[in-house]
């Protein structure tokens, strides 16, 4: 990777947005003009096409673009058969949408917590299981998928469903196997800062269930199937067919994309794993049983606010997720008053490093550099 200049290396905004245009400027817009003057914008090729990528990618039966992923998770969930009522079992360490998906079903949101991974952690989840339990939610986050198996074990042990929130996690594994293919259905979302985003809002549901699928492309298409006939209640959210196409570009390069976060992930390592006062994310390779495309490079920090002070000072950019706040602070109605002690120490001390594929080697260096600056480590 080439180096950047010295201006550039102390200017580090934590994502570059218009890089996802230049990125692949000509290709995108070839595909832009030719879905605007074919007129097609509402469920056309172009988004059949994705699908079948997404599914080719994943080896999924069935990938279904939808509006966002807050309407892929509600819409996953009723496929899935939750119920108003039912409890549904989710980490507190997610993004609100995960348990507001919950909410709009008509069940309750059971928060638990996490491991040091920051993944949902299956010794709550069993320990949460109650008579109104149908549904276990594991949170794909930062792009790491959960730990399955156990959680597979308790689903089966308890008759539960499984549908995953992968929002982060497109492309990561977990013994071989990708997230979005664990459970009945899943859901992803493609926002533009996603490893694989659009330039607004996408998701997409992904299922091996026939039934579910056929759902799924009710709901999200006002209940109307393949002969325009109205058959049952639905929602209107498709996935919008021009950034369906923008989506085919990006997917084009994703293995490229993965691969180079991989390797800012390994300079990470290489520039902090030896500074005690911080907990980073398993390196590349580290653990046998985890592919992790970080979707998100989240830290744990002594002294987290001084540091990223300090990274402020030093033109560097950071972010604490969803506003500091773990989703049962933030004393939403219907969610239950709990302490979740793993949860509580992790917002006392994450954050959020530059992590996306706009980032040089040395602008990785130089934020490596200023964090051991700040707790004395020599470079």
């Amino acid at each position: 990777m080439t180096s950047t200049s010295e201006s550039v290396l102390t200017q580090i905004p934590f994502f570059r947005y218009p890089h996802l245009f230049n990125q692949y400027r000509d290709e995108t817009l070839a595909a832009m003009i030719d879905v605007m003057e074919r007129g097609a914008f509402i469920l056309q090729k172009d988004c059949a096409d994705f699908e079948r990528g997404i599914e080719q990618f994943l080896n999924v039966k069935h990938a279904i673009g939808v509006a966002n992923g807050t309407d892929g998770l509600i819409i996953a969930l009723r496929t899935a058969g939750v119920q108003p009522g039912d409890e549904v079992i989710v980490p507190s360490h997610t993004y609100v949408a995960s348990a507001a998906a919950i909410h709009f079903v008509g069940a309750a949101p059971v928060l638990v917590d996490c491991l040091d991974d920051h993944l949902i952690d299956p010794d709550a989840v069993d320990a949460a299981v109650s008579s109104k339990t149908t549904c276990i939610m594991p949170i794909q986050l930062n792009g790491r998928t959960a730990n399955m198996t156990a959680l597979q074990q308790i689903a089966d042990r308890h008759k539960l469903v499984i549908v995953e929130d992968a929002a982060q996690g497109l492309g990561s594994k977990f013994k071989g196997r990708n997230a979005g293919t664990f459970g009945v259905a899943a859901e992803f979302s493609l926002y533009p800062a996603k490893v694989l985003g659009c330039f607004g809002d996408g998701g997409l549901i992904t299922t091996n269930d026939d039934r579910v699928a056929e759902k799924a492309r009710l709901l999200r298409d006002h209940g109307r199937n393949d002969a325009g006939l109205v058959v049952s209640w639905g929602l209107n959210s498709r996935l919008d067919n021009l950034q369906a196409a923008i989506l085919n570009v990006r997917l084009k390069h994703f293995h490229a994309e993965i691969e180079r976060r991989r390797e800012l992930a390994r300079l990470y390592r290489e520039g902090l794993g030896e500074v005690d006062e911080l907990l980073l994310p398993p390196g590349p390779g580290d653990d046998p049983d985890h592919f992790d495309v970080y979707q998100n490079y989240e830290i744990e920090a002594a002294r987290r606010d001084d540091l990223r002070a300090h990274l402020e000072r030093d033109g560097v950019r950071t972010i604490i997720q969803w506003a500091g706040t773990p989703v049962h602070g933030f004393g939403l109605p219907g969610v239950r008053l709990t302490d979740l002690p793993r949860t509580r120490l992790l917002f006392e001390r994450c954050f959020l490093l530059p992590m996306n594929t706009s980032l040089a080697d040395d602008e990785i260096r130089y934020v490596c550099s200023s964090i051991r600056r700040f707790y004395g480590r020599a470079d």
